[in-house]
Order: C-alpha cells, then structure tokens, then sequence
C-alpha cells in the first residue's frame, strides 16, 4: 500500500490492525503509538550536562557584573551556581537533564504548588469563619460570617492596591522601616524563568497571590476576638485600615528586607508566628481593651461562662484549618524544593497533634474536665508555636514546640478571662502569646539560624507596633463613630439587628444558655 492523502506509516497501522484484529486487541495500536511518541519528541535535555555562564544569567540567580566578581576570585561555574542558591539535588538534575529542562520542569512544579499553597490558605479562612461561629451565640452568627467575607475580599483588593509593593518596598522613605508602595503592575513584565531563582521559584504574579491570602489573617483574628458586641461599620473600617497599612509594614521589616532581616543574627520567622500571628493576636488585645467585655461575661461574683452554640461547627473549623496550614507553612518554602517541603509538611503536623494532646491534658488537670475548646485551641496553640520555625527544626524538636504551645494556650485563656479580658475565641492566647513562644522557640530549638536577643527584639517590636497602631486606630474610630453596639442590640443579637435575618430559623438559641 503506498503511503499518501497525508497520513503517515502509524496512522495506517492503526487503521489496518482496528480492521483486523479482535477488538480486545484494538487499543493495542494506541499504546504503541503513545510509547513511539515518547521517543520521538525532540529531547529536552541541553546540550551541556553542566551549567553556563549564559544559563546562570538566564535564571535570574545572578547578575553579569556578579558572575564577574565570582569568576575574579577565582570560583568555577559549579561554584558560583551553588554560591547563587543551588541546590545538591538540583545540581545532579542539572548534570542528568541539563539545566534547561531541568529548571523549567522545576519552575513549573514550584509555580503550580505556589498557587494550591494560596488556595489552601484561602481556604483556612472558612476554617476561621466556622470557628468563631461555632464558639459564639447563635444569635450573632451572620454577623461572624458576614465579616469575614468583608475580611478576606477587602485583603486581597487593598493588598493589590497598596499592600504588596509597602509589604516589599522598592523604594524606602524611612530606610529599613517605612516603604509606602502603589498598586501592583504588570507582574509578568520581563519575566525571566528564575523570579526570584531556586529559592523563590514563581512568578511575580504567583508571588502576589500567595501572599494576598496572608495579608487578612491579621483582621480575622481580631474579628473573633471582639465578636458579639462590635458594631459592624467600626469593625470594616478598623480591618481595612489595618489591612492596609498595618499589616504590610511591620512585614516589611521581615519579609521586605527590613531592619529585621539587617541584624547582626536576622530575626528569624519563616512563615509568621510573630509577623502575622502575634501581630494579630496583639492588634485583638488592644481592641478588647478598648470595646470591654461583653454583657453579662463578668459579675460581682465571678466569671459566668457565655457558651458558643455549635461545638461541630467549632470542630469543622479548626480541621480546615490544620489542613490550610500546609499551604501556609508550605507554601512558605516558596518553591517545591523536596527536602524542605516534607519536613514543614511533618514538623506542621507533630506540632498540631502534640499542641492538641498537651491541651487535653493541661484542661483535665486545670479545668477538672477534657474541655473540647480547650482541645481545639490546643490545635492551634500548637500550629502557631511551629510557624516560625517549621523548616528549620526537626520532628521532636517540633513535637515539644507544639505540646509547649498547648500548655500554653490553656494557661493563657485562663489568665486572660481571670483579668478579666473577654476574648470569646481564645485568638489572643492562640495567636498572640504562642505566636511569641514559638518565635522565641526557634533560638532555643534551632540556635544555628536564630539568636534569643534578634527574637526577642523582633517579637518586641512586632507586637508592640500591632498594640499601639490598633491602639490608636480603633481609639480614633470610637471617638468619631463608637465601636459598641447598644445593650439592647447585643441582648437581641447582632444578626437580626444589623443584618435584618437570624442564621437560623429552628432549634433554642444558646444565649440562653448559662
């Protein structure tokens, strides 16, 4: 048979062998022809097993005029691709596949885990929004829910107008300390395949979105802490404000080549105990103090307990969000480098069990009962304790970090309502005083890469700046449009007052409980 009508030689078989044979048999063809393929496509592979001087610049990882330097000092190609940031395993990819391919399939994978990285820190704000839900009255849930929708929307358009490029300023006013950026550009402009090279393997737009779904973490912590008697337009105007502008310049001082990271030893704090969560859990502090308990939470006689109304509902939420925190932790390796990512992903869960069990334990001797709140802060205590340090310590060391983290939530729920500070979430003790523990843990844990002085400064700082910029802020709003509903609104419930519809419509609402 001639070969002609523009088929070619595999096409015919297909055509002769799904005539002739069985046709059990006829996928056969099929399967050949996808295995020819394999050997057919042109190779990836570069022509070079090792890498260049043009590939080095390719990358991003280094300028000209810094290969320049190297190469006077005497330093091979080899070495001045692993002074830049490689890594051994990546070196022995290069050799095998050559560094084009290589790196392209890396940058792929790396951009692709980025962006499931962000969609599960997405996700985590349900897991906050439940929670919350779930340990406050009935009565006041479309309220919890409404604001967090507010949080999370209003974070990632104010982080694309003004937080990204204050978060990483290119342009310092005050030097290492204030860096007012405008909105975000054209991120793909002059794209290059290394963005930020081996370390940092995304593009500048996988870059923004990652970090986006950071910025309204702060704003949902404080929402619980402050729930059932905040009035709702103060508390938008407070989280975008500190959304804004808050947020994003105390992380510039880490994360933006700040002051932080210009320390003798660097203040380390690799995916935010202190930056996003003490400074939450501190920001939470000062708007407590300032808006007061809520009716009826402290008497003449003592503590009367203010019973969240769905336990399941509280439980659903913090399992979102262990399972978030591994994009959160995760994700903060920046790239889908193997050896590190499987070592936050197991230090995050030792941490979280062993926060988790400590709690139960630390409820059963202190509160005389397993407390479940107790036990699901716990969780959190645990997850907050190892944020800091999660890439930098191993799996005890995590294990003790996080059963450290869950004494101390449980002790710090305590010492909070017995001065009487009415947080009904427990975010103050989750967030803000394990978020201080666990970046203080890393020197301690990890001495290598972290000194107590840098941490201890850095927490100082961090936290004091949330307190007195919250401080300031949520005064200000009080004075000009008040922060606290009226006794009437917060007996009723804030949902059928400011929302005009309850959440449910059957079953008793749990304020009457207690």
């Amino acid at each position: 048979m001639a070969v002609g009508g523009g088929k070619n030689p595999t096409s015919i078989l297909i055509m002769i062998t799904s005539k002739t044979m069985p046709a059990r048999l006829r996928f056969l063809p099929l399967v050949l022809l996808f295995v020819s393929s394999l050997f057919a496509v042109p190779s990836l592979r570069a022509d070079e097993p090792e890498p260049t001087r043009e590939s080095l610049l390719a990358t991003g990882l280094i300028t000209a005029e810094e290969f320049a330097a190297f190469e006077a000092d005497g330093l091979d190609v080899e070495e001045i691709a692993e002074q830049v940031g490689f890594k051994e395993e990546y070196l022995e990819m290069v050799a095998e596949h050559g560094f084009h391919a290589g790196a392209f399939d890396f940058f792929v994978t790396s951009m692709l885990w980025t962006c499931i990285a962000a969609a599960l820190v997405l996700l985590m704000h349900l897991g906050f929004a439940s929670l919350e839900a779930g340990l406050t009255r009935s009565k006041n849930t479309v309220n919890i829910l409404f604001k967090n929708v507010f949080i999370i929307s209003t974070g990632i358009l104010t982080y694309a107008v003004i937080g990204f490029n204050t978060h990483y300023p290119g342009d310092w006013i005050i030097n290492g300390w204030l860096g007012i950026g405008g909105p975000i550009g054209d991120l793909n402009e002059d794209f290059t395949l290394g963005y930020g090279g081996v370390e940092l393997a995304m593009t500048g737009y996988g870059d923004f979105i990652f970090q986006a779904m950071f910025a309204a973490t702060a704003a949902t912590i404080v929402s619980g802490s402050v729930a059932e008697r905040i009035k709702l337009p103060s508390f938008m105007l407070f989280a975008l404000v500190l959304v804004a502008i808050g947020y994003p310049i105390a992380g510039s001082w880490h994360w933006g080549e700040g002051w932080l990271s210009e320390l003798s030893t660097p203040f380390y704090d690799f995916a935010g105990s202190t930056v996003v969560h003490a400074f939450g859990g501190f920001a939470a502090l000062a708007c407590v103090i300032i808006l007061g308990p809520r009716r009826g939470k402290y008497t003449k006689t003592g503590i009367r307990p203010i019973f969240g109304h769905s336990m399941p509902l509280a439980a659903i939420g913090v399992f979102l969000l262990f399972f978030g925190w591994f994009g959160f932790n995760g994700g903060s390796v920046l790239s889908a480098e193997p050896k590190a990512l499987g070592l936050v992903f197991t230090t995050t869960a030792l941490a979280a069990s062993a926060g988790a069990l400590a709690s139960m334990l630390a409820s059963a001797l202190f509160v005389r009962k397993p407390d479940l709140s107790m036990a699901l802060n716990g969780v959190l205590g645990g997850l907050v304790s190892i944020t800091a340090g999660a890439d930098v310590v191993g799996p005890w060391s995590a294990v003790a970090m996080g059963a450290i983290g869950g004494v101390i939530v449980v002790a710090a729920i305590l010492f909070f309502d017995r001065i009487r500070i009415d947080d009904p979430v427990g975010a103050i003790s989750v967030h803000g005083v394990c978020g201080i523990w666990g970046t203080l843990a890393v020197a301690f844990f990890a001495p290598d890469e972290a000194s107590f002085v840098s941490q201890l400064l850095g927490v100082i700082v961090v936290c004091g700046f949330a307190f007195l910029f919250s401080f300031a802020v949520f005064r200000l709003i009080k004075l000009a449009i008040g922060v606290r509903v009226d006794e009437e609104v917060e007996e009723r419930g804030l949902d059928v007052e400011e929302h005009g519809a309850p959440a449910y419509q059957f079953g008793t609402d749990s304020s009457d409980v207690g």
